[in-house]
């Protein structure tokens, strides 16, 4: 039996998760040519493409998916045992609040990674909008909140991604008809940015859907009921990244910022934090099999 290396494995997984070998090759820290070489002696390992490449758009093939999920474990058991030897063990109790826009796809799996490396620690977990979890935190009900600057200009930043309008994989842009848009219920920064995004575009718009959680805006996009704006880990299969006319006002980056960490026990929030910003660099969008409608 041929053994896997672990260093291919990252690059792979990288190219995946980024969706091209350039952006791949900043996250593992090494030269775009270093990256797609990692590729290939992968490729000749398995004996199989893991890619389907063109000038547009790259794709896993079958058998690049099912290595992947492969990679993932093997990848996440490898730095466990990392973290489980450099940690120190700690107890206590962490009240967190982490709102829905932080790791959408993978908080449950990183959570229940980070509590078997620190059996110690208890966590109660609260996942929620940002403004809720807000006033969770004033009312003295959480010790820590992972949440999105946008709707308070206070706490330390751990975290930014480039903000996208996406839609079902079918879905084609109109701009001749109003623009059924999937909201969320206010008050929403998300909400107010389309808002003025499109008005400043001069494109009308209608509201196709309102819904009170962002799986709720993510389930209302794949069933095809219209378009929303989110940041870009949001992007699941089925979905698509819209490109708008260029005459669009540019989207900003959305942030996410953590509060509580200067007065909560340190000993606890320092490694949860840690472990959440290591998850989110390797985030499991499916961005690499996005595709781009015309405008």
């Amino acid at each position: 039996m041929r053994d896997l290396d672990l260093d291919l494995l990252r690059a792979f997984v990288a190219v995946a998760d980024a969706g091209s070998f350039t952006a791949a090759a900043d996250m593992v820290g090494r030269s775009q040519s270093a990256v797609s070489q990692k590729i290939r002696r992968l490729e000749e390992l398995i004996g199989y493409p893991i890619f389907d490449r063109t000038s547009r758009s790259l794709a896993l093939t079958g058998a690049g998916g099912q290595l992947l999920i492969g990679a993932r474990r093997l990848l996440d058991l490898n730095d466990d045992v990392i973290r489980s030897l450099q940690a120190p063990q700690t107890k206590g109790r962490l009240r967190v609040g982490i709102c829905e826009d932080f790791v959408p796809l993978q908080l449950s799996r990183l959570l229940a990674r980070f509590l078997r490396l620190h059996p110690g620690v208890q966590l109660d977990v609260n996942t929620s909008l940002t403004h809720d979890l807000l006033r969770e935190f004033e009312a003295g009900h959480l010790d820590l909140v992972i949440a999105t600057k946008e709707f308070k200009a206070r706490g330390r930043i751990i975290w930014r991604e480039p903000m996208v309008w996406f839609a079902a994989s079918d879905f084609r842009l109109d701009l001749d008809r109003p623009l059924p848009l999937v909201l969320l219920r206010p008050p929403c920064s998300y909400r107010d940015l389309m808002f003025t995004t499109l008005d400043g575009a001069r494109q009308a718009w209608v509201t196709a859907c309102t819904v009170s959680s962002l799986t709720g805006v993510q389930a209302a996009v794949a069933g095809g009921l219209g378009i929303t704006l989110l940041g870009r880990s949001f992007v699941q299969e089925g979905m698509q990244i819209i490109d708008v006319p260029e005459h669009w006002p540019p989207l900003p980056m959305t942030e996410i910022v953590v509060l509580g960490d200067d007065v909560a026990e340190k000993a606890l929030v320092q490694p949860l934090l840690e472990f959440l910003i290591d998850g989110m660099r390797m985030p499991s969008a499916m961005t690499f099999a996005s595709t781009h409608a015309a405008s």
